[in-house]
């Protein structure tokens, strides 16, 4: 087996370094325009894929990209493993870790089965989706926009929508670079948990970023770089009202919308609701860099894995 010393995991973002998330950033953004050799930083290593609810660019990203890095797979579906007759998450981490250098997982519940499973510290442990968070799609967009608008400091992004675990994500990324502003338009009663914006601010504070949520479209800021949205109907969750469509009517990214940004571009982690959280015009218009991002997937993938099984370049 070949483990770095110490294993490390990707389950929240919050764990993660500055150094480090810039460097996961950089590595990504450098696989996307093609100034990384691929020598087989992975050849010899092991990679499980474990997920319980459905995925396309999560899974294709992480299996074709593990590949791409020279990795063996291991894929295991929703129900395969022995957690389904009630064995113990600890105990399943204790078994795969003897086995794989690695498990990238998506499951339907909290980070908490996840955190179980790497305590071991014999595997790396990706989170690739739980209910709070969505770290690799944060590593992806941050990478895409660097792409896209060749710089992170300063940018200013309207996200529009619910504040979901990819929105968790972002507040917890974005907020580490200098001068950014996130600015959030959640619909009332679907907003970020009080903990992941107190979180969000004091990475804020540290690198004089702002954060600020809104539960209405009122007071629009101006000079928006980015604008972001995601489905309303995020995979694995429920609404807690029955009129929530009425609710997140407002906030549906629109032409008229984006007629205020001219220079900004538009995002959206997908997959997409046309005419649902926005008009078929956004994302299929030529502002939209909603299929590069998904694109980007891949780069964030091949980042990650790099970074939690041999280690970054200095």
């Amino acid at each position: 087996m070949h483990r770095p010393n110490p294993v490390r995991h990707l389950l929240s973002l919050d764990d993660v370094s500055d150094e480090d998330m810039y460097a996961l950033v950089r590595r990504s953004h450098d696989y996307a325009r093609g100034a990384v050799p691929l020598t087989g930083p992975l050849d010899g290593r092991i990679v499980g894929t474990y997920f319980r609810t459905t995925s396309t660019r999560t899974r294709t990203a992480f299996s074709a990209g593990a590949l791409r890095l020279g990795a063996r797979l291991v894929a295991y579906g929703p129900r395969d493993l022995q957690e389904n007759t009630g064995e113990d998450a600890g105990d399943t981490g204790r078994v795969l870790g003897l086995m794989l250098d690695g498990l990238v997982a998506r499951t339907s519940g909290a980070a908490t089965e996840l955190r179980t499973m790497a305590s071991w510290n014999t595997m790396s442990v990706v989170n690739a989706m739980t209910e709070d968070e969505h770290p690799t799609q944060a590593v992806t967009d941050l990478a895409a926009m660097l792409t896209t608008l060749g710089r992170l400091e300063g940018l200013r992004v309207l996200y529009v929508g619910e504040g979901n675990n990819t929105a968790a994500a972002l507040a917890l990324a974005l907020t580490r670079y200098r001068g950014t502003e996130l600015h959030l338009r959640t619909p009332p009663g679907y907003g970020l948990p009080t903990s992941t914006l107190e979180r969000g601010a004091a990475h804020a504070a540290a690198h004089g970023a702002l954060i600020e949520e809104r539960h209405d479209m009122d007071a629009i800021p101006s000079g928006i770089d980015v604008v972001y949205t995601t489905r309303w109907q995020t995979t694995g969750t429920t609404k807690h009202t029955a009129d929530w469509r009425a609710t997140f009517a407002p906030f549906r990214v629109d032409e008229a919308l984006m007629k205020r940004y001219p220079d900004a571009v538009f995002m959206h982690d997908l997959p997409a609701h046309r005419g649902e959280e926005m008009e078929a015009g956004v994302l299929d218009g030529d502002r939209s860099i909603a299929f590069q991002q998904a694109e980007h997937k891949l780069y964030g993938a091949m980042g990650v894995l790099e970074w939690c099984l041999v280690g970054l370049p200095c």
